[in-house]
């Protein structure tokens, strides 16, 4: 379960803005990888926050509005699925991260990201294995950012009904797989992964 104690101890070490950063969609076929950066307020860490695979689409939802309501900063960064053919998956979270970083309302004093390395960022930073379950930043993250591709997702279904992209999301079901094989990707698949998972 995520807690505030990885922020708790570096604000006792003089830091004031922590942001947590996550991505969800790495292992899609469709569509985009996206990024959340969240500054927390210190004084109103909510537990109830944690990683957003352990929640249910109503939790994200109503998390994800206390998140709007109560962080002192918030963002959102994507790559899609052309540069990620382009540049590969890491890369493209990277690059989805800085955008996320740099579109924020404050800029933070350090940062703690999901299993990435931070030297790609010009602040500081903590690479934490397992982060959306151990960090409430980095569990906020992870939470507006499922909800933002979710959201992303559920609006594109109606134009390629076949690939039911509303309830797989764009992850590499068999249901999804199948009609790739049968019908052939859109140009809002990512080809590479296309060729990786072989159907």
């Amino acid at each position: 379960m995520a807690d505030f104690a990885i922020e708790a101890a570096l604000l006792r070490n003089d830091r004031r803005l922590i942001c947590g950063l996550d991505e969800v969609g790495r292992g899609c076929l469709f569509g985009p990888v996206v990024a959340g950066a969240v500054i927390l307020d210190p004084h109103r860490p909510n537990p109830r926050y944690d990683d957003s695979k352990k929640l249910s689409p109503r939790q994200r939802q109503l998390l994800a509005r206390d998140i709007y309501r109560t962080a002192l900063a918030y963002s959102i960064g994507w790559s899609w699925n052309d540069e990620i053919d382009r540049c590969n998956i890491l890369e493209a979270t990277r690059r989805a991260m800085g955008q996320a970083f740099r579109r924020l309302q404050l800029r933070p004093d350090f940062v703690l990201i999901d299993a990435i390395d931070p030297g790609f960022l010009p602040v500081p930073g903590r690479a934490v294995i397992g982060g959306d379950g151990k960090s409430l930043s980095i569990a906020a993250a992870s939470i507006i950012a499922k909800v933002f591709r979710d959201r992303l997702l559920e609006e594109f279904a109606p134009f390629f009904p076949e690939f039911d992209l509303g309830r797989n999301k764009g992850y590499p079901t068999p249901g999804h797989q199948n009609v790739l094989s049968c019908r052939g990707e859109t140009i809002f698949h990512r080809r590479s992964f296309r060729l990786k998972h072989g159907g």
